[in-house]
């Protein structure tokens, strides 16, 4: 049976369109059992328009995965840039906090719209809240880079979102390093986490995502070895400068869909360590 019409929670959370928790729910760190949290009061709020010209706007939230490798030894490589700032608020102890390229772009995300990740759900470190007034589930999958459709699939049915506002975020080594690129859809390019998620959802690819460059293997340097590489005093400064154009970038296709905005955003990144 298809991931997309069917899962099964693995805690009591609630996601259900159009309501979504307060933005100001959650924002102390949380030391007890997750069983205990209470839960946050529902407001009601719009959703996204995939396109502008498309017509009035959706009631649909958007799922923000960051794929990554779980674990402090993680912490700053190459393979890890979609996740590595959720250590700046999590304070649950049961909880692993996650590194890498994707990590840090969900926690930086999470840092500027106030989304505390507290909650584990499916293999992954979740945090529930919104852009604007746009419900958004950020993910940190726990289940290594290899397997992140094993935790994506099933959350994704489980809150029922559109393949269309799927948004996954990760490491591209086809891409200069801090150089991003945003797509509607595609294949997976050898990404063997892109992969297991479209093996999970049913072989589609429909589904955006932001890739994050950090470069190639110098050389004949192994491609494992060079992923779980730190970056450079350069590169680190290039990738933040990245991170930072990523959330902005995130912010505008959650609000606007696939805008001008993106396509402009495209070509300045392509050509922006281009010197004349």
């Amino acid at each position: 049976m298809s991931l997309l019409t069917t899962a099964t929670p693995t805690t009591s959370a609630h996601f259900s369109a159009p309501l979504l928790p307060s933005s100001h729910a959650h924002r102390r760190c949380v030391a007890a059992p997750l069983g205990r949290i209470r839960r946050p009061r529902l407001v009601p709020v719009v959703a996204s328009v995939p396109d502008p010209a498309a017509g009035p706007m959706e009631y649909t939230p958007w799922l923000i995965a960051g794929l990554g490798n779980p674990g402090n030894k993680y912490y700053g490589t190459r393979h890890n840039v979609s996740t590595d700032a959720a250590h700046l608020f999590v304070c649950i102890p049961t909880i692993t906090v996650s590194f890498e390229v994707g990590f840090e772009m969900v926690d930086r995300i999470a840092l500027e719209e106030g989304i505390t990740m507290n909650t584990i759900q499916s293999k992954s470190l979740l945090g529930v809240g919104s852009i604007g007034e746009v419900p958004v589930l950020l993910v940190k999958p726990q289940s290594y880079m290899n397997y992140s459709g094993e935790a994506i699939g099933p959350l994704a049915a489980y809150y029922q979102v559109p393949l269309r506002h799927i948004l996954l975020v990760y490491d591209d080594m086809s891409l200069p390093n801090g150089v991003l690129r945003i797509q509607r859809k595609g294949g997976h390019g050898r990404h063997n986490g892109l992969q297991n998620v479209i093996e999970q959802l049913d072989g589609r690819r429909e589904f955006p995502r932001l890739s994050i460059g950090i470069g190639s293997p110098p050389g004949k340097m192994d491609t494992r070895a060079f992923l779980l590489q730190k970056f450079s005093s350069e590169e680190r400064v290039q990738i933040d400068t990245a991170l930072e154009q990523g959330v902005d970038a995130v912010r505008t296709l959650v609000l606007k869909g696939f805008s001008g905005s993106i396509e402009r955003f495209n070509l300045v990144q392509k050509y922006k360590f281009h010197r004349v």
